[in-house]
């Protein structure tokens, strides 16, 4: 059986073939591409014989999937899958599982270290400090006694309301699934919105999340409210969150991601207002992240020739 790697995994090559073979045994051939393409030609070319194609979160359109010749699986070295074409897939018969739980733990230590950094002025304070400034006017908020909103409390939402907790803070939560944790108290989307001091985004991108946080949504946060978006660009109306920061309707923003992966145009309106701490969409990618995300690939692929697929995704 052949193996195609048709994205870079994020850790070094000769890593990625030793992980292979403590999974996979010897006798799984496995080809790795070390380049990024979004070119549907070069991903069919590096796709060519491969019952297994493993993407990142590489956007995989119809022509790509179609022109795959001989796969039965493609695994996604990625949590979300909304840059796959389910529908070709389903059509196809081709099985798509995901890398569920590899950045669970470094999703929610950005979400803190960007609320943080924003509620401490900590870019203005070391401006500052290398200026031959102070204090003056730089003093912060914390995090205790503060209302921290969670949006989706799936493995990082659960985990992102385990710290807030320990932080001091009150944890409320929308969430289509609600869960009998005691520290967590369960409310309306409105009333989440409405209530909370800081509000974090973890939910998917799909039909019923598109565009969830909308302009009537925001609306209804407090004035100094925090917003943090380290799910999908377009669960949220950027240009409406971008009009509430300017008017001062609420206290800032910490975002990851967009309506498109970075390099972000220059004229977004996220990178052109106030109160604002934006990062290119790395809230997944740490080191230790890389390389349990490469043992989730590999596993994926163990069980699914075992005739037990596992993160199956439908």
């Amino acid at each position: 059986m052949k193996v195609a790697i048709i994205e870079p995994l994020g850790i070094p090559e000769e890593q990625v073939y030793e992980i292979a073979r403590q999974k996979l045994g010897d006798e799984v051939e496995v080809e790795y591409f070390a380049e990024v393409s979004a070119d549907p030609a070069v991903q069919i070319e590096r796709a060519r014989g491969a019952e297994v194609v493993v993407d990142t979160n590489i956007k995989l359109t119809e022509e790509a999937i179609r022109g795959f010749d001989s796969c039965k699986l493609l695994d996604i070295a990625f949590t979300g899958i909304d840059h796959v074409d389910m529908d070709t897939c389903r059509e196809l018969g081709i099985m798509v599982n995901n890398c569920a739980g590899y950045s669970t733990a470094c999703v929610a230590d950005l979400a803190f270290g960007m609320v943080i950094s924003l509620m401490r002025n900590l870019s203005k304070c070391d401006t500052a400090v290398r200026n031959g400034g102070t204090l003056a006017g730089l003093i912060g908020n914390e995090l205790e006694g503060k209302r921290f909103g969670i949006i989706g409390t799936g493995a990082i939402g659960m985990r992102v309301a385990k710290i807030a907790d320990a932080f001091g803070c009150e944890v409320v939560a929308y969430s289509r699934t609600v869960k009998d944790v005691p520290y967590i108290k369960y409310m309306s989307l409105d009333e989440v919105m409405a209530t909370s001091d800081i509000i974090s985004l973890h939910m998917p991108n799909n039909a019923e999340t598109r565009g969830m946080i909308s302009a009537e949504k925001i609306a209804l946060m407090k004035k100094n409210a925090i917003l943090i978006n380290l799910a999908r660009g377009p669960v949220l109306d950027s240009q409406a969150l971008a009009d509430a920061l300017n008017s001062d309707k609420i206290g800032g923003a910490c975002i990851d991601v967009y309506e498109m992966e970075p390099p972000i145009p220059g004229d977004h309106p996220l990178l052109n207002c106030k109160n604002t701490l934006c990062t290119p969409h790395v809230a997944f990618a740490s080191k230790e992240a890389m390389v349990k995300r490469a043992h989730i690939v590999f596993e994926n692929i163990a069980a699914y020739m075992s005739g037990i697929p596992q993160n199956v995704m439908k």
